[in-house]
């Protein structure tokens, strides 16, 4: 099979390689539909995300869709969760399986990811498809599930008026959570002039400065989008830091956050919701396919991956086996 390896910072090659061969409780996977996201661009424009840093040439790529093959569910289409958790922890115990201490994830240290051809993957991290879902929005359900997280922890009620930070994918799948949730406002703030439309086409309206947000989702990194979510943010609201900073590191205004009396909460991937994700897709309460503008075989990962970091577009997909 065809895999794609990360050597190093910019450094994306593609290999022929054996294909691997599922051991007990796993299935082998053909790769159908590979979500770029955010955290990929760390990886490939710094050679790490984090505190995480490149221990061998890597798989990346962790939204992902495939098929079945082989076994007694040949032919069945899923979407893949990448999280991989050890179920025995106290905190899997505790039902918060993403802050898992010893959690396995694709395209993240020492486990390779989707931007390959194959792969192998416990039986129960498989989610099946509904036909009426494409493999590419598969593979989108999961940076849905991590906008599900996020609302989970916005504590969001009913006319509330919401501010997004921040409309790449994620930001924009909150801002129609948000208002399938309850909002009756919800205010949007991005720099790149089509981002800001399509968060304004799904019922956004522009982010003006003012202090008027009971909840505000910071879904970029930078630390003008956090500043920008603090302003945002009414007193005693929750502000719910989604984007991961470059170079590992997020500053603001602390007498600005302490003297409103803000609640920051950290978003740590997600919880178990991809059933969740996946009803709220087949029943078109969440369009999934509106977000994908380039597409793009596993032949030309690298200009894939220098697409998705140029944010012309919104979600950039590989499609392993074109």
């Amino acid at each position: 099979m065809i895999v794609s390896r990360l050597h190093r910072a910019g450094d994306i090659r593609l290999h022929e390689e054996e294909r691997p061969v599922p051991g007990d409780g796993e299935r082998l996977v053909e790769v159908t539909s590979v979500g770029i996201c955010g955290s990929d661009l760390h990886w490939f424009t710094e050679g790490g995300i984090g505190d995480a840093v490149l221990p061998r040439p890597l798989v990346l790529g962790h939204e992902m869709a495939g098929v079945i093959r082989g076994g007694v569910d040949d032919g069945v289409r899923v979407a893949i969760d990448p999280a991989i958790p050890c179920e025995t922890c106290e905190e899997c115990r505790a039902g918060r399986p993403n802050l898992c201490t010893r959690i396995v994830f694709a395209g993240h240290g020492d486990c390779d990811g989707g931007l390959r051809q194959f792969l192998t993957w416990p039986a129960h991290r498989l989610h099946r498809l509904p036909d009426g879902l494409s493999d590419d929005e598969g593979a989108l359900l999961e940076p849905l599930g991590v906008a599900l997280h996020a609302m989970d922890l916005s504590h969001l009620r009913m006319a509330a008026t919401v501010a997004v930070a921040g409309c790449g994918p994620i930001g924009l799948l909150l801002v129609r959570l948000a208002l399938l949730g309850g909002a009756t406002r919800v205010l949007a703030s991005d720099p790149l002039p089509h981002r800001q439309r399509a968060a304004e086409g799904l019922g956004a309206e522009p982010a003006t400065g003012e202090a008027v947000a009971d909840v505000v989702f910071e879904v970029s990194g930078s630390d003008g989008a956090v500043e920008a979510s603090l302003r945002l943010a009414r007193p005693g609201a929750r502000v719910v830091l989604v984007g991961i900073p470059d170079g590992d590191r997020t500053t603001f205004s602390a007498a600005l956050a302490r003297r409103k009396g803000l609640t920051l909460v950290m978003v740590r991937r997600m919880g178990e919701v991809y059933p969740r994700a996946i009803d709220l897709a087949a029943r078109r309460l969440v369009e999934l396919a509106p977000l994908v503008s380039h597409t793009f075989p596993l032949g030309d990962v690298e200009n894939a991956m220098s697409t998705a970091a140029s944010r012309t577009g919104v979600k950039v997909v590989v499609h392993p086996g074109a």
